[in-house]
């Protein structure tokens, strides 16, 4: 089993950092996917648990089963299909850090193919790192550009 944890600092309060990271249609607005569509709904809450999440990123598609659904604390999710790994688990953890928050995303998977998991372990923390950088940037110019988008993050409004 191999484990990669990446973490950031995001200068915004844990509801604010929550507001994006449980809705998982609205991630290819930070996350650096193509499309995220909610393909099951969750219980009681459409994006908690149980719900399963599409992935389009990278020429790869992933199925995402979400396993735990803690608001404001933690998201945990297991890859169902679509990976060349196998126990692919992902958890994002949000934990108070002074005014911020601090944003550890951690994933635990195995390689399908025998010694490639030094190439998955790369490109996957690249890509965490990646995500929790465009979190970031959002969150944080959020702050900047004032109440509008900042209400945009407290309360995604969904298309109907």
């Amino acid at each position: 089993m191999q484990r990669i944890e990446v973490s950031e600092r995001i200068a915004a309060t844990r509801e604010s950092v929550w507001a994006l990271v449980s809705d998982h249609e609205g991630m290819k607005r930070w996350a650096g996917v193509r499309e995220v569509v909610l393909r099951k709904p969750g219980s009681p809450d459409p994006n908690g648990e149980g719900a399963i999440r599409t992935v389009r990123a990278f020429g790869i598609v992933l199925d995402e089963r979400i396993t735990a659904f803690e608001p404001c604390e933690r998201l945990a999710y297991t890859v169902v299909e679509g990976a060349p790994l196998r126990s692919h688990r992902g958890e994002v953890v949000l934990t108070p850090d002074g005014d911020a928050t601090r944003v550890t995303w951690r994933v635990d998977f195995e390689p399908l193919v025998p010694g490639t998991g030094w190439l998955l372990e790369c490109l996957l923390r690249r890509g965490l790192a990646a995500s929790l950088a465009g979190l970031k940037q959002r969150l944080e110019s959020a702050r900047a550009t004032g109440p509008s988008l900042q209400r945009e993050i407290e309360w995604p409004i969904r298309p109907s």
